[in-house]
């Protein structure tokens, strides 16, 4: 059990942390443009070529100089990769959808329900002071993981998708109106698609999306013509979680800046794998989950600038988020208490803090490295197969750790049982993203997807496995 100072219950009841880092100035990180989806791309097998990673200028650095991962010692920390079914060692290869979670996260997440568990900012006793601090500093430890100014910036959700709704409904019902454009791109997930589709029907703005080209990556000259003085806001993933591409968002970020709209970020598939830093990227909000991070299911993150957020309203409403209520009026919390009604996800942000320092453990350098790598080698062993649609841009770091592709004449469905006989676990389906599979012109996609602990030799396991549903579907 912690020892609680006095001076840290007062922090508690006066709901106050002091911030032990400053981050550096905000700047902005130019992407690069690109050139309209057609057919999926199937390529002869590629030479290998070396992978650069690319970021801010502090960060970028050749592989070559970075220390791999020690995968082996890795897989130890996750004993669920040791389950066997009939025989076989699960392989998995759907880390897009969750990923799996080491013992330091659950460990930390099972000292909470045994040793402090209590309601926050809801007692004075101890067990509730505990609680509240170590949920607070939950709120700093992502604040400072993200490069966010502080806990006032950091609104824990259920996850990305009511991370999205909370800002289409707050912010969306009372700003737009007829006249303005919603612009998204081909690749949103249906968390951004369908709740700015929603919203824009309520309020009679307008949705555009920006083109993806026939390499999988954004048409960022559609951007700039789309992207007006009419433009209230833009939306974009940051990593599409279909093509795996790394779209430019600093570049996107300026453009919505520059016609005075507000940019918003997706980085699901993002923050789990790469160094954000969301003042770089200059995002006004920026979203993601901690299931795909190595954490919990339950907790999602709104990350926005402190001035926009003090500005909104909440959509949500109850107690733990209220300053004062009457008979006639309530008045509300300060940030971010305003946009966490109720009894919040306690364990799960312990679990979440958790995971983050597990992950910088490790280092999102290396953890990139190690996704682009393997990625760039399973897009390689699929394309030299000849019957394989991979879609997307070629391994390296265009693209995050996933490949979606279609083995010829089999159903992605098919094909994902025929997987699952040799316990290889990956997805198929549209992935949230049924526009982008009907511009694809297939109605679903097998896609597998990697984190730390995953191996060469597990891609090799899957790019085998292929042969089964050839033979049955000759």
């Amino acid at each position: 059990m912690v020892d609680l100072s006095e001076a840290e219950n007062a922090s508690v009841r006066q709901g106050v942390v002091e911030r032990d880092q400053q981050h550096q100035p905000r700047i902005a990180n130019r992407g690069r443009a690109v050139t309209d989806i057609g057919d999926p791309v199937r390529l002869e097998a590629a030479e290998p070529k070396e992978c650069f990673v690319w970021g801010p200028a502090s960060r970028m650095m050749s592989h070559q100089n970075l220390e791999s991962l020690d995968v082996e010692a890795i897989r130890e920390e996750f004993p669920i990769l040791e389950r066997e079914f009939d025989g076989q060692q699960v392989v998995y290869l759907d880390n897009a959808a969750t990923t799996q979670t080491p013992d330091a996260v659950v460990d930390a997440m099972s000292e909470y329900y045994r040793t402090y568990n209590a309601n926050v900012h809801r007692g004075i006793h101890h067990l509730s002071q505990e609680a509240s601090i170590r949920y607070e500093e939950a709120h700093d430890r992502v604040a400072e993981f993200i490069g966010a100014d502080g806990r006032e910036e950091i609104v824990f959700t259920k996850n990305t998708t009511e991370a999205e709704n909370l800002l289409a409904y707050s912010w969306g019902l009372n700003e737009l109106e007829p006249g303005d454009t919603v612009v998204l791109t081909e690749m949103e997930h249906h968390a951004s698609l369908v709740t700015w589709q929603q919203v824009a029907k309520r309020t009679g703005a307008d949705v555009a999306y920006v083109r993806v080209d026939d390499d999988g990556r954004l048409d960022m000259d559609h951007a700039r013509e789309l992207i007006d003085d009419e433009t209230a806001i833009v939306s974009a993933v940051h990593v599409s979680n279909t093509l795996g591409t790394v779209n430019p968002v600093s570049e996107l970020t300026e453009l919505a800046h520059d016609h005075g709209a507000l940019a918003f970020i997706d980085g699901a598939q993002a923050v789990p794998n790469r160094p954000v830093d969301v003042g770089e990227i200059d995002a006004d909000f920026y979203a993601f989950s901690g299931h795909k991070m190595a954490g919990p299911t339950g907790i999602g993150v709104l990350y926005g600038k402190e001035a926009l957020f003090e500005e909104l309203e909440p959509y949500l409403y109850g107690g733990g988020m209220i300053r004062k209520v009457t008979f006639e009026e309530s008045t509300w919390a300060d940030l971010p208490w305003k946009f966490e009604p109720g009894t919040p996800p306690i364990a799960e942000a312990v679990g979440l803090h958790a995971a983050i320092d597990w992950l910088e453990d490790l280092g999102m350098d290396r953890i990139r490295q190690h996704e682009e790598e393997l990625a760039a080698y399973a897009y390689d062993q699929l394309a030299a197969e000849g019957d394989v649609d991979l879609y997307g841009p070629e391994g390296g770091p265009d693209r995050g750790g996933l490949v979606s592709f279609n083995l010829e004449g089999v159903h992605a469905h098919d094909l994902t049982s025929i997987l699952n006989d040799h316990t290889i676990a990956v997805r198929a389906g549209d992935h949230c993203t049924q526009p982008l599979h009907d511009k694809l012109g297939v109605p679903a996609s097998t896609r597998a997807s990697f984190y730390v602990y995953n191996t060469r030799e597990e891609v090799d396991k899957l790019v085998a496995a292929l042969d089964d549903a050839r033979q049955l579907f000759a």
